[in-house]
């Protein structure tokens, strides 16, 4: 559903004014249910009677490439406990929190250095491919072990994965060549073992056989395309949120109270939930949701960004607010399957958002704001490029 032209930070009108639990048509003519409510999104997501699997009959893909392609790849996210389970707990120790603010330091080097080049460089500079981009893929190849001098390779195929116009053959491919690459470094991993995200992948579980070459490689493709695509994203969406809102930037730009660029972060995640074609669902059993009866083999489509938006667990939920407690926000989903990265991918906006507004007080828009490009067509929602200057 289209957003409403004046308001690209909203969720779509449609979305916004549907009722907590109806049913919707998708791409390939089926009518999954649509549920709208903060409350009853919580409790389908913790509900086991609803399946994750993509590959069972009736769950409600995005598009016919992403159907296409869980044929051939199966990330953990797709799976359902015990496997589900099974697998994230291989990874969980490495995005623990005490493990997260170790990289820190790391992290603002990188930002900082990012910056450095930004003020030494040509005005006006594209906050998306100078800064925004570069930061997570650089955090997330150091924590998995991938060389950050393929990052045109797998940026490139990771934005086709992305996009919801690509057409079927292209995107299998691009993900049949970033496993494919992802496969090669493991083998090389297997003859020269390395301390990182992958290398302890290989030297953990695949040598004890617990889990096989290309397990190793989906989980990976995952982190890869996941660790950078969202996060950069947020980054250049929540400038430009923030310079929408000049007064909230400038108390975000001068505090020294880390609990406030804390509560920032959550509320930016909160307000433009960027993951916003729905977390998606099959039931298993016929199951009573708000008195409607949801048939098992159904699909439900849970709409977060309208979750995020609903008035009784964020009053005036519509108005950004870096002062609001609004941890309790399902950008990262809820239940079992929320998002693994998620203390990394706050940590990194805490650094960014606490740094790049200080260093550079007077960066503002380049071009109208009228001019900005939105990822209408991709799965996870930002800005294609944003011009800046100071």
């Amino acid at each position: 559903m289209a957003r409403a032209d004046k308001c690209p930070f909203d969720p779509p009108p449609q979305v916004l004014a549907a009722d907590p639990v109806s049913r919707v048509r998708i791409w390939d003519g089926s009518t999954p249910w649509l549920i709208t409510d903060y409350e009853l999104q919580r409790s389908v997501l913790g509900d086991p009677r609803f399946s994750a699997d993509s590959r069972k009959a009736g769950f409600p893909a995005q598009t016919a490439a992403i159907l296409a392609r869980r044929e051939n790849s199966r990330a953990f996210i797709s799976m359902d406990d015990p496997e589900h389970d099974r697998h994230r707990k291989m990874l969980t120790r490495n995005f623990m929190i005490k493990r997260v603010e170790a990289m820190r330091p790391r992290v603002q080097e990188i930002v900082d250095g990012l910056i450095d080049d930004m003020l030494a460089g040509d005005k006006p500079a594209d906050l998306v491919t100078d800064f925004a981009l570069p930061v997570p893929s650089l955090v997330i190849c150091e924590l998995l072990g991938v060389p950050y001098s393929d990052h045109d390779f797998f940026q490139a195929r990771s934005k086709k994965l992305v996009a919801r116009s690509t057409p079927v053959e292209e995107a299998v491919k691009a993900g049949d060549e970033l496993r494919q690459y992802l496969l090669d470094l493991v083998a090389a991993k297997e003859k020269e073992p390395t301390d990182d995200l992958i290398g302890r992948l290989v030297s953990d579980q695949l040598a004890t056989g617990e889990l096989t070459r290309r397990e190793v490689a989906d989980m990976a493709v995952l982190m890869l395309v996941a660790g950078h695509e969202t996060t950069a994203n947020m980054i250049g969406l929540g400038t430009l949120a923030l310079l929408e809102h000049p007064e909230q930037l400038a108390e975000l730009r001068d505090t020294e109270d880390p609990k406030l660029v804390a509560n920032a972060v959550e509320e930016l995640l909160r307000y433009l939930t960027i993951v916003h074609t729905g977390r998606r669902r099959v039931a298993t059993e016929d199951v009573e949701v708000a008195g409607q009866l949801v048939r098992a083999g159904e699909g439900v489509i849970l709409a977060n960004d309208a979750g995020n938006r609903n008035e009784d667990a964020f009053p005036e939920p519509d108005r950004l607010d870096i002062h609001r407690q609004a941890r309790h926000h399902i950008a990262f989903g809820f239940g079992v399957h929320q998002c693994l990265g998620q203390p990394l991918a706050r940590m990194e906006l805490q650094v960014v958002y606490s740094t790049l507004y200080r260093r550079i007080p007077t960066l503002k828009l380049a071009v109208p704001f009228e001019d900005v490009q939105f990822k209408h067509d991709a799965f996870v929602y930002g800005v294609h490029s944003l011009p800046v200057t100071w």
